[in-house]
C-alpha cells in the first residue's frame, strides 16, 4: 500500500486542522492505520492508531480529548481530527499502516512505530501561538 498524508498547514493556537492519508493499492479495510508525529528536534512519536473497525481507537496522552481518528474504508482515507491545537503540537505528522493483525489475529503494539510496515511522506503542522 502507498500512502499519501495531506491537510498540514499554519494555524494558530487553539484552532483545528484535518489531516488525510489517502491509501493506494487493495484491501484498505484490514490495515491498521496510525498517526505519528515528529516535532523539530525531537524523536517520531505515536500519536494515535485506528483497528479496521471505527471503536477500535488509541490515542497518546498529550492528543486525548483533542483529536479524533477516523477512517472511510470505502474511499480508501484515514483522517486526523485535531482540535485545540497548542504550539506543542507543532511537527510534521506521518500516517502508517500495517497488515500485521489481519493477518495473525494477533494484537500488534499499535504505539510501536517499528509495527508499521507502510509509512507516508509526512505533512507539516505549524501552530503559531
Amino acid at each position: 500500500v502507498q500512502l499519501q498524508a495531506s491537510g498540514g498547514g499554519v494555524v494558530q493556537a487553539g484552532g483545528s486542522l484535518r489531516l488525510s492519508c489517502a491509501a493506494s493499492g487493495r484491501s484498505f479495510s484490514s490495515y491498521t492505520m496510525g498517526w505519528f508525529r515528529r516535532a523539530p528536534g525531537k524523536e517520531r512519536e505515536f500519536v494515535t492508531a485506528i483497528g479496521r473497525t471505527n471503536g477500535d481507537t488509541d490515542y497518546a496522552d498529550s492528543v486525548q480529548g483533542r483529536f479524533t481518528i477516523s477512517r472511510d474504508n470505502a474511499k480508501n482515507t484515514v483522517y486526523l481530527q485535531m482540535n485545540s491545537l497548542k504550539p506543542e503540537d507543532t511537527a510534521v505528522y506521518y500516517c502508517a499502516a500495517d497488515l500485521k493483525e489481519a493477518l495473525s489475529g494477533q494484537a500488534m503494539d499499535v504505539m510501536n512505530e517499528y509495527e508499521y510496515g507502510y509509512w507516508g511522506q509526512g505533512t507539516l503542522v505549524t501552530v503559531s501561538s
